[in-house]
């Protein structure tokens, strides 16, 4: 019985697996579900699951409710309410918040948008080895007893045998449900990433185009991290200078003036410089902007520094181009007429967020 109830557990995961594959291109662009993650887990609202009811068969006997009346008599239930105050008489859409984890998260993105693993460089032959607790046995010492496992195997068997009172609520653990934590030894490559998010904070760069960027890189984190065992995350703001600042502020900050992007790339090179060994390092800078930057001689030094200092040792240098109604947009068309033959760069027009979804194809569909 207890097999069983793992079976249907895992099936209705399964079902929900599919209600997000189903809607994978609205949840990619909702905001609100990254309000959601607690550590590993996002809670997603999940429409249209049917939750179990009674059926009732046809009844040709006649009668509605008690007294007389024929089939298809309609009820005497008044008047349908107006929205002022009184009930409705239409059913709600039912919404079922289900917990993924990120690497379930991770899996699924890999699936729908068709990418490869990343074959990481660096020291990636290297092989660190490590003693975890991450196996369960059904024996072993008391100081090792895994109290959360042997509760919800001693839950399961009460709830089979019919013996859990949800009135009296109390679970008594017996000898075979027991779960010790065991030993194991694994081995990994060792293998760190470095993402440095770019934005350029300039007046034209308005909340909707944040907030773009806010759920791009949630998206580029969780696929990442699902491929790297160490990962670190820095942040660059610009307008006409730039500086580094925390999470929080990159999505929140707004200032006004000019953008001068060659500040961000200049910064990005001294931070890569001093703390980051090639060699040990896979290095991924994104750089989000509305594409207006100041003269075509800041342009070029731009690329200047594109060419010999950040796209040699980066896995590859992204660039994406949020639309605003105020910016020219010719900082894409640059990149694009220079590095047209060079893979190495790779660039993305992002006009709202229903272009979320191909961006972020675009960014991680070479696997580099």
């Amino acid at each position: 019985m207890v097999l069983r109830i793992e079976r249907d557990r895992q099936r209705f995961r399964e079902i929900v697996k599919g209600k997000i594959k189903q809607n994978f291109r609205d949840f990619i662009s909702q905001g609100e579900m990254i309000g959601r993650q607690d550590g590993k887990i996002v809670s997603i609202p999940i429409p249209q699951i049917d939750l179990p009811r009674f059926r009732h068969g046809k009844n040709q006997g006649g009668g509605v409710g008690q007294g007389d009346g024929e089939v298809g008599d309609e009820t005497n239930a008044g008047q349908p309410g107006d929205g002022h105050g009184h009930a409705g008489d239409a059913p709600g859409q039912h919404m079922f918040e289900v917990e993924v984890t990120l690497d379930e998260l991770a899996q699924i993105l890999g699936e729908e948008l068709e990418l490869p693993n990343i074959e990481p460089k660096g020291e990636k032959q290297i092989q660190d080895s490590s003693d975890r607790y991450t196996g369960i046995r059904t024996t072993g010492p008391e100081s090792l007893r895994h109290s959360k496992r042997t509760y919800k195997r001693a839950l399961k068997r009460q709830i089979a045998a019919g013996t859990y009172d949800p009135r009296d609520p109390r679970i008594i653990p017996i000898r075979d449900d027991m779960r010790y934590r065991a030993r194991s030894e694994s081995t990994s490559p060792r293998a760190n990433a470095v993402i440095i998010y770019m934005m350029d904070v300039s007046g034209s760069m308005g909340d909707e185009q944040k907030e773009i960027v806010r759920i791009e890189s949630f998206w580029i984190d969780t696929w990442l991290r699902n491929q790297y065992k160490e990962i670190e995350i820095r942040y660059i703001v610009h307008d006409a200078a730039a500086r580094e600042v925390d999470r929080h502020t990159f999505y929140h900050l707004r200032e006004s003036g000019g953008t001068k992007i060659s500040s961000a790339y200049q910064l990005l090179s001294k931070i890569l410089t001093e703390e980051y060994d090639v060699n040990e390092w896979n290095i991924y800078p994104f750089h989000f902007s509305d594409g207006d930057n100041w003269g075509s001689g800041d342009t070029e030094l731009c690329v200047r520094l594109m060419e010999e200092q950040l796209i040699p040792v980066s896995n590859q240098f992204c660039y994406g181009q949020v639309e605003s109604p105020y910016g020219s947009g010719q900082f894409l068309k640059d990149l694009r007429s220079h590095f047209k033959d060079d893979g190495r760069v790779v660039t993305s027009n992002i006009p709202d967020k229903n272009g979320i979804y191909e961006s972020i194809r675009t960014f991680l569909g070479k696997g580099n």
